[in-house]
């Protein structure tokens, strides 16, 4: 089975999802846009979501996370809970 770790900041809104996005690009951290900016308890820990099999996450989250390139940031990803930025750490 494949693992994965990754990372995510949760928001309310796809344009705020996107600003951050744009930050990230231009050279801010993730993790302490994590920790300022997301609706999820991770944030505390920069979002770190730790290590994950498939359909441990909901189903938008496994596309991405087992999709994209590790160390890519994606997003917005839609949710139930919000607007999500995820980058994948890790994938075996």
């Amino acid at each position: 089975m494949s693992l994965a770790t990754a990372r995510h900041i949760l928001v309310d809104t796809e344009e705020q999802c996107n600003d951050l996005k744009q930050q990230i690009k231009d050279g801010a951290d993730f993790a302490e846009l994590a920790q300022t900016h997301s609706n999820c308890p991770s944030g505390k820990s920069g979002g770190d979501l730790g290590q994950f099999g498939p359909g441990m996450m909901v189903p938008e989250f496994d596309k991405v996370v087992f999709s994209a390139d590790v160390g890519s940031v994606e997003g917005p990803v839609k949710t139930q809970f919000g607007y999500h930025l995820l980058e994948v750490t890790s994938r075996s």
